[in-house]
């Protein structure tokens, strides 16, 4: 680990002691971890501590664990253009407890947040606009989530004879193949197609 990022590392547990419940690096990144109850508070420590001044939140997505109680990762990635730094702070969530938005620390977040509530339906409580972004207003379901389908639930489709696009339940023309998801070379038998000639 570079001296910069022990350095970093110390100045965060030092100062974010009491809402870090882990820390860690990986691929030469520092990630914290809080509760979603200190969330908004740690981020806004981070961005105002003179010796932390993370003032850019780069971006904010989620990553989806369906087999975990806490499926959700939500994760926020912070720059500090002042001390040229980089942090990830990471928090859980399941499906029905919402997030503390951060929109009040961060006015980018907002737009994020939206994002994520559309693409996976993590709830951000205090949004002042959490309402769909990249999908349809009368979608069905989160699209990121690892257990929707990969058909979706709806077609659509522009309908000559109506002169308008209409929504139809998804029909397919064949069913989806079964896959064993091994690799060719784990999967592959010791003798391979033409090697019983080889012997000859």
């Amino acid at each position: 680990m570079s001296q910069a990022l022990t350095e970093l590392g110390s100045t965060l547990t030092e100062t974010l002691a009491d809402a870090v419940t882990k820390l860690e690096v990986v691929h030469g990144e520092v990630i914290v971890w809080v509760p979603r109850d200190r969330l908004v508070a740690t981020l806004t420590q981070l961005r105002d501590d003179p010796r932390l001044l993370f003032k850019v939140l780069v971006d904010l997505t989620a990553v989806d664990y369906p087999s975990r109680p806490e499926r959700f990762e939500i994760v926020y990635n912070l720059l500090s253009l002042k001390h040229n730094r980089r942090v990830r702070v990471k928090t859980t969530a399941d499906e029905e407890t919402p997030v503390p938005s951060v929109a009040s620390v961060f006015s980018s977040a907002g737009w994020y947040e939206r994002e994520v509530w559309d693409l996976f339906g993590v709830i951000f409580a205090g949004n002042p606009d959490l309402r769909r972004l990249l999908t349809d207003y009368g979608f069905d379901g989160h699209p990121l989530r690892k257990d929707f389908p990969l058909t979706g639930y709806v077609e659509v489709r522009y309908d000559e004879e109506q002169k308008r696009v209409v929504y139809e339940p998804v029909k397919l023309k064949q069913e989806f193949r079964n896959f064993d998801f091994v690799s060719p070379w784990e999967g592959m038998s010791s003798i391979l197609p033409g090697d019983e000639k080889a012997g000859e």
